[in-house]
């Protein structure tokens, strides 16, 4: 009798064992989904933060492209409205100071493009090209009735102007180049000539008998 109660003792205590693992088992399992709903918060809270962060600078952005804009807007011109500019001049021949803005607009942005910017005759190129643009107006090369886009026209016409400015101030500096090499030879000859002399200061010339 004993013996069985001892054994009856036994598997009451293996089974509370069992209970209490599986209690905390279970507690375990509760506690670890506890955290993961803790943790999910913080990540959703640091979205929010990067969401702010990103509507922070994205302004920033936008201010800086409307300051480049305004840049850009001091020399454009609508074609459109230019070219009903260019058709009310040719029925009337009446030059209105809104189409002569609209001319030096154009050869002024044109100054501003990359391949022209760093010119140091700038301003020479831009009157060659308002010059240029006015002849044309005046003798009316461009035809309202089968173009639609003086814009394009005009800027060429610029264009042209701005380049023939350049190969004239390069064949103009390549003339004084090549006259500063041949004095400066003819120099150094009368220099290295046994007779000659190079008198550089005017009071120290003879005088003539």
């Amino acid at each position: 009798m004993a013996s069985k109660q001892s054994k009856k003792t036994a598997k009451k205590k293996t089974a509370a064992k069992k209970t209490a693992k599986a209690k905390s088992a279970t507690k375990k399992k509760v506690a670890t989904k506890k955290t993961a709903i803790k943790k999910a918060p913080t990540k959703k809270a640091a979205t929010k933060k990067a969401a702010t962060k990103k509507a922070e600078v994205t302004p920033a952005k936008k201010k800086k492209r409307k300051r480049s804009s305004k840049k850009t807007n001091e020399h454009y011109v609508n074609g459109k409205e230019f070219y009903e500019q260019i058709k009310e001049y040719y029925r009337t021949d009446d030059l209105k100071d809104i189409l002569a803005e609209s001319i030096h607009k154009i050869a002024t942005g044109l100054s501003f493009a990359p391949n022209f910017i760093n010119y140091s005759y700038k301003d020479e190129m831009v009157g060659d090209a308002v010059l240029k643009m006015f002849l044309a107006l005046k003798n009316k090369k461009f035809n309202v009735d089968t173009h639609n886009n003086p814009f394009s026209y005009f800027t060429t016409i610029a264009f042209h102007a701005f380049i023939n400015r350049i190969k004239k101030e390069k064949k103009h500096r390549d003339t004084i180049t090549r006259y500063q090499e041949t004095v400066y030879g003819d120099m150094m000859q009368d220099n290295n000539s046994p007779q000659g002399t190079v008198y550089t200061d005017p009071s120290n010339m003879p005088d003539d008998e």
